[in-house]
């Protein structure tokens, strides 16, 4: 992409400034002719300036431009802001030249995070590591944010030829200018553009480019100064720049200390990611650009924060000046331009990328003005033409009118003819949105697999013939899966190390860091209460202090407790707790009951280490890797967090208004307990005076598969009357218990388009 002038104006309307350079290409020596840096009334990211201000002062600024400098016989050239743009590199699959656009339009949907129609995008090869490689980046930015920007040169009447974004705009600069970079095919360099409102880190090798946007800059600085002096932005900015002459400025210096060490520990964690990415490249130097670099300190801190050698900007190595230039005023604002003269160079058909973001309307109508002469000509010799032919047109008229109907009847077919077509182009246009919605639902299918697969790998983390090396239960594994219900009832109920699951839910979550387990629903079983309400409420409080008792006692012995036996905040747990964000996964709750007499060590024994025989449920959840005998593509996430892990336990108890068992625990049945005829006597579970009772009823639950009772039951002697202990107690005895365990876990393989699939779910 070239200019159709001898010169170009590229203009870069920054937050604090309009920057532009008119620079030419004179027998390959590139000259600057003009410049200008236009500092606006005021910052345009300041905290005091609203939207109506900030379009009045960008207004103001490009208004002066036009004023002061020639336009008409010059390309214009703009830059947008990386904070609103979209750059990313792809490597395409060996295919014929001609399919490559279509493979692109494809990948363009899937890797742009916006509807591919609300965005105006461009793509370009690039230069592959071998002949067989096609290299490809797509450059996007959302086409509300270029008309905006459009919207101010039109209103000065200016037009704009090639739009492209800052990083890509600085890449073309140090590419074609720095001679450090040019010769060295295995180094690379980093572009460091400090601008008011955010910070351009540009990796550049021979090779290809990667950028980050970081969202700290000179406005930082001065936002810590006016917090730190409790004045206004306005104030804070002045203070800023007059920091050396201040009698306050080590106190500035000392609000401004903590932006410094966060600005550079941003740009080391970019660094850094980039190097394990890219660990063949080595990065050589940094160069410093922008007005940020002007701050006093800056460039030495960060040298001394990163390790690295940093050269501010202080003149372009290939850039001429020509008449009439002011070699010291350019020099005073070299290290702001270095992103127009990035945009220049591009202009002038010398950048590596070329990509043009201009609306693909206001570019086409461009080219068609650009060959207008072309066109009068052509109209001149239609018009001679014309004349030539008018004579022969009279002559044949006189043979036309006796031929009207068969005229009338072609230009009905004609008309047909061109509606038919205008519907068929209609529907062509509206192929690449049905495609893309069609495209985005059956992508969902892909991943069906993963919610079977993750049930099946908690199934094989349940205790089962595998996980144990006891032969006992292993006999009561074999005859459970046979259903041999005579087998199962030879081991004692309380000895048998099952886990019943009777309910499980997953729900799937592309950041399973901010998401909250759901509320579960638990039911309540009507129970026949005695017919003292005396009795029935000493019952209820002599429950509820035995359970308080409960609770301490376990407490005092290990640290547990029925609402959390999982040890959560174990030390030892928290350090080797692994730090995940951001990471797609699952919500799982499982409920379920067992009628092991220690459910506790059922579920995560103490000590177990590494015998795999000894490990309980939620040690084998820990350790998918050995449970599914290779790399699990699930983990276990925050073990230690109570907010994404926690573990319920309760004796099944239908007395209970504290802790009713959930829907689907066990069978509803009924017991009956015989009585011998007494008259006379009261109490709970016998009638009034003179009257008698034969028997009594209570709800229970059993075993769907052994029909044995796994609800908490009171004791009764032989006479029908509950047995009571020595403080006058009535005496329970606990069956079996159930659980409600949460878990979330990672999913290791989730693809990278997962949160756009599952958009909108």
């Amino acid at each position: 992409m070239a200019s159709v002038s001898s010169s170009i104006w590229a203009i870069d309307i920054g937050s604090s400034s309009l920057k532009a350079l008119r620079l030419t290409d004179i027998n390959g020596v590139v000259e600057v002719i003009d410049f200008d840096s236009i500092k606006h009334g005021k910052i345009l990211t300041g905290k005091d300036v609203q939207d109506l201000e900030r379009e009045e002062l960008t207004a103001i600024s490009l208004r002066q431009f036009v004023q002061k400098h020639e336009l008409e016989k010059s390309d214009i050239i703009i830059s947008l802001p990386s904070q609103n743009s979209f750059a990313r590199f792809i490597t395409l699959p060996p295919v014929e030249a001609k399919r490559i656009p279509e493979i692109i339009r494809f990948e363009a949907i899937q890797q742009i995070p916006f509807d591919i129609n609300d965005v105006q995008w461009d793509w370009q090869l690039m230069e592959g590591e071998s002949s067989e490689e096609n290299r490809v980046g797509i450059f996007a930015i959302k086409s509300e944010v270029i008309t905006s920007m459009l919207a101010h040169f039109g209103r000065e009447d200016i037009q704009v030829r090639f739009i492209q974004m800052a990083p890509m705009a600085l890449y073309n600069y140090a590419l074609y200018d720095r001679s450090d970079l040019s010769k060295s095919s295995g180094k690379g360099i980093v572009v460091l553009n400090i601008g008011a409102e955010y910070t351009d880190l540009v990796v550049c090798t021979r090779r290809g480019v990667w950028q980050r946007c970081i969202p700290m800059g000179g406005n930082s600085f001065t936002k810590a100064i006016s917090d730190a002096f409790k004045i206004n932005f306005e104030k804070a900015e002045k203070l800023k720049h007059n920091a050396p002459m201040s009698k306050y400025a080590r106190q500035i210096l000392q609000a401004m200390k903590p932006v410094f060490a966060d600005l550079a520990s941003e740009i080391q964690r970019s660094i850094g990611f980039y190097k394990s990415s890219n660990p063949e490249m080595k990065l050589a130097k940094i160069v410093a650009m922008g007005g940020g670099t002007r701050m006093r300190g800056l460039v030495k801190y960060l040298q001394q924060s990163l390790q690295m050698p940093i050269e501010r900007t202080d003149s372009f190595e290939k850039l001429k000046m020509g008449e009439g230039v002011s070699a010291a005023s350019f020099h005073e604002n070299v290290c702001d331009f270095g992103v127009v003269y990035g945009l220049g160079l591009q202009a002038l058909g010398l950048g590596k990328i070329e990509s043009n973001l201009l609306p693909r309307h206001i570019a086409r109508s461009m080219s068609w003005a650009s060959k207008a002469k072309y066109f009068v000509a052509a109209a001149s010799l239609l018009l001679v033409v014309s004349v030539l032919a008018f004579g022969r047109i009279l002559f044949d008229k006189a043979s036309y009118r006796g031929k009207q109907h068969s005229r009338d009847e072609v230009a009905d077919i004609l008309r047909n003819a061109q509606l038919a077509n205008d519907k068929l182009q209609e529907q062509e246009q509206r192929q690449p949105g049905t495609q893309s919605i069609m495209e985005k639902c059956l992508g969902l299918f892909k991943y069906r697999e993963v919610i079977p697969e993750l049930m099946q790998t908690i199934i094989l983390a349940l205790p089962n013939e595998r996980n144990t090396s006891e032969q006992q239960q292993r006999q009561l594994y074999r005859a459970f899966a046979a259903g041999n219900v005579e087998e199962i009832k030879k081991v004692d109920r309380k000895e048998r190390k099952q886990i019943f699951i009777t309910n499980m839910s997953v729900r799937f979550e592309a950041d399973i860091s901010k998401e909250e387990f759901a509320v579960e629903q638990r039911r309540r079983v009507s129970t026949p209460r005695p017919t003292s309400t005396v009795s029935s409420r000493y019952d209820a409080e002599e429950m509820y202090r035995k359970y308080q008792e409960d609770l301490k006692k376990r407490s005092e012995m290990g640290g547990k407790s029925w609402e959390m036996t999982t040890r959560t905040f174990e030390a030892e747990e928290v350090g080797k707790q692994e730090q995940w964000e951001n990471r797609a996964g699952f919500l799982v709750t499982i409920t379920g009951y067992s009628p092991y007499k220690d459910i506790e060590e059922l579920m995560d024994p103490f000590e177990a280490g590494g015998d795999y025989n000894r490990w309980g449920f939620i040690t084998r959840l820990k350790n998918l890797d050995v449970v599914v005998d290779g790399n699990s593509p699930f983990k276990l996430f925050e073990r230690a967090n109570p907010k994404h892990f926690s573990l319920d336990i309760h004796p099944i108890d239908l007395e209970s208004e504290m802790d009713t068992p959930p829907v689907g625990i066990g069978v509803e049945s009924e017991r009956r307990i015989e009585t011998k005829t007494n008259a006379g006597r009261t109490g709970p579970f016998f009638g009034q005076p003179g009257q008698t009772k034969d028997f009594i009823t209570e709800q229970i639950l059993i075993d769907p598969m052994t029909k044995e009772v796994i609800s908490k039951l009171a004791k009764y002697n032989e006479d029908g009357t509950p047995v009571i202990d020595e403080v006058g107690r009535r005496v329970y005895e606990t069956n079996d218990y159930w659980f409600v365990l949460k878990v979330k876990l990672i999913w290791l393989d989730a693809p990278k388009e997962i949160a756009t699939l599952t958009a909108g779910k």
